[in-house]
């Protein structure tokens, strides 16, 4: 084996490794509340005049130009061609066995699946997993931290933000081949900005959820929560779990207040010209 891969990739692994084994085998309980909300909402509106200007327009005309068919398969690609990253972060949960079927599976559209633009995996039963580094650190009792909303990144967690710098670095394919070759004229972030297109682009049928929420701030924030939240527990979340989420229960949540949610669905009904129900 090169001693360049052991140096630069190998060591790294074995480093993060024993940074898990010293956390508590323990997944830690979401958070409810935002002491950032102040500043997270001025890099919302900030992300959103950038999409509204520039990555959506993209993003449209993406679809205007492309096929279903299309964009099936450079979706499929992109998310075969970063299934080592769920790997990784399998093998660093102990979890063996979901490792190799998704080894499997990248082996299989990888080679029968035209690199991954076809998905002939899902047709042999192996289903798609996704994994990160932030459900790693949850899954090894590192605390959700509070809530942050990024510039260029949108929402994540102080827990979660690791995963970019992790995942993006040691573990992403499209990073570590970039990386380590020339690239001229910005030709290193044609993949990266094809990628983000093709997200963006997956997005915008569900544009009318967002639209319709009193807030989309909070509709953001609870969603990402809630998403994150399934995935860390293999979407089977405990009951008590949810309940602390929806802040129906005891603890930091226990002032949920359905007349004040109320309250502000009605204020911004009258803000954007709508009659309350």
């Amino acid at each position: 084996m090169p001693r360049r891969f052991l140096t630069r990739f190998v060591r790294p692994a074995l480093g993060l490794i024993a940074v898990g084994l010293l956390a508590a085998c323990q997944i830690a309980p979401p958070r409810t509340d935002d002491p950032n909300e102040h500043l997270n909402r001025k890099v919302y509106a900030f992300n959103d005049k950038l999409d509204k200007a520039a990555i959506r327009p993209v993003a449209v005309a993406y679809r205007k130009v492309t096929s279903p068919g299309v964009r099936t398969a450079v979706s499929d690609f992109y998310t075969n061609i970063r299934l080592p990253i769920t790997v990784a972060n399998d093998l660093l949960q102990a979890r063996p066995k979901d490792a190799v079927v998704t080894t499997g599976r990248f082996i299989v559209n990888l080679t029968i699946g035209f690199l991954g633009f076809k998905d002939p995996a899902s047709l042999l039963g192996m289903p798609l997993h996704e994994n990160d580094f932030g459900i790693t650190l949850a899954r090894w009792g590192v605390p959700e931290g509070d809530y942050l909303v990024l510039p260029f990144v949108g929402p994540t967690t102080v827990r979660d933000v690791w995963r970019l710098p992790v995942d993006g670095y040691f573990f992403d394919p499209l990073s570590i081949y970039a990386r380590n070759h020339d690239f001229k004229d910005g030709q290193y972030y044609l993949p990266q900005v094809l990628y983000l297109v093709t997200l963006r682009a997956r997005a915008i049928d569900a544009e009318s959820f967002l639209a319709s929420a009193y807030d989309p701030y909070v509709f953001m924030r609870d969603a990402y929560r809630q998403q994150r939240l399934y995935q860390i527990y293999d979407g089977n979340p405990p009951a008590d779990v949810i309940e602390r989420m929806q802040g129906i229960s005891g603890g930091s949540g226990s002032d949920f207040n359905p007349e004040e949610l109320l309250d502000e669905q009605h204020k911004w009904e009258k803000q954007n010209g709508q009659k309350p129900l």
